[in-house]
């Protein structure tokens, strides 16, 4: 490895004396030498100095982040979160499927706070909770501060071998009131969407049509941590398994709350479970404000009802206004 190069500093030692006039022995001695050629322009100078540093910056990187997992040198917050993990792997394996395959267009993501606490509530749908990940990967680069979406997965992810542990790391925590609360109230960004097994495993004639959104839970929660509710609707995640049927008997075999059918599974196999490279739009609504509220608001069953309700018809006029405004479901 090469030495560093070492840059001298000006101290009082080294400082010229002034003469009268205001010009120093240097000054005078330094306009008597021939003028040095003039620098290289910086694209004359490129080629000498993109030379592979890119490439050994990465490498070096790669490297340092492999030694810490090797070491255990590494921070996991108290719910499992993995913020290096998730940042440097997780997001690089999401980001080609997010960017290329369904091509997802972001909009209104500046409405989600620049900090503190706040709870997205977003419809749920495609058979396969692929529309979770996609929003958290649109938070983690779209953002302008850069922030990070912590999910509420249901019980049954985390009773999935794998699954459970990925899930851990990339910050999803269980579905429950007392954990959201906590995030919410350090200041987390937390996603929820309340249709749960309900909205994904709707048939195909039901798309874009919302189920129940439980007993307000949710709103419940952010009226405790005081923060606000920004409602985020998702196009296209509908299409990528159509689900035609469901096989309830070898889904109660399973354990699964639904075994799907659809044109490519199970009949081709492995191969049907491909989704379809349908094109996303993520749209996230102005956000609902709570701080006004009391804290006794979060035990008014009427004012639960009513903020649930407001969510979720500002999600559903935000789909359909979504789906007449795309031109096709795969461009």
């Amino acid at each position: 490895m090469a030495d560093a190069k070492v840059i001298p500093f000006d101290d009082d030692r080294s400082r010229a004396r002034r003469r009268p006039g205001g010009r120093s022995d240097g000054e005078a001695a330094v306009r008597a030498l021939p003028t040095p050629p003039a620098p290289a322009p910086a694209a004359a100078r490129a080629p000498r100095e993109a030379g592979g540093s890119g490439w050994e910056r990465r490498l070096a990187g790669g490297l340092a982040f492999l030694r810490r997992r090797v070491t255990g040198d590494y921070e996991v917050d108290e719910f499992g979160y993995d913020e290096e993990l998730t940042d440097q792997v997780l997001m690089s394996l999401l980001r080609p499927v997010y960017e290329k395959y369904f091509r997802v267009e972001v909009k209104g993501v500046e409405n989600i706070p620049k900090e503190g606490g706040a709870l997205v509530v977003a419809n749920h749908s495609g058979t396969v909770p692929l529309d979770g990940l996609m929003m958290q990967v649109a938070v983690h680069d779209h953002h302008p501060a850069g922030r990070h979406l912590r999910l509420l997965a249901a019980d049954l992810v985390f009773m999935l071998p794998v699954v459970n542990e990925l899930a851990r790391k990339a910050g999803h925590t269980l579905a429950c009131a007392e954990d959201a609360e906590r995030l919410l109230k350090a200041g987390e960004i937390v996603g929820v969407m309340p249709e749960g097994f309900k909205g994904i495993g709707k048939p195909f004639a039901e798309r874009y049509k919302l189920q129940r959104f439980g007993r307000g839970g949710f709103v419940s929660t952010a009226l405790r941590a005081g923060v606000p509710i920004v409602p985020c609707s998702i196009v296209g995640a509908e299409e990528i398994y159509p689900m035609l049927g469901n096989a309830k008997t070898l889904a109660r075999v399973l354990g699964l709350p639904y075994f799907p059918l659809t044109p490519t599974f199970p009949w081709l196999g492995p191969l049907g479970a491909l989704p379809l490279p349908t094109k996303w739009t993520i749209q996230f609504g102005e956000p609902i404000h709570t701080d006004a509220y009391p804290l006794e608001a979060a035990e008014d069953p009427m004012l639960m009802f009513n903020l649930t309700d407001q969510v979720r018809e500002q999600i559903q006029h935000s789909l359909y206004k979504l789906l007449v405004q795309r031109r096709s479901v795969f461009f």
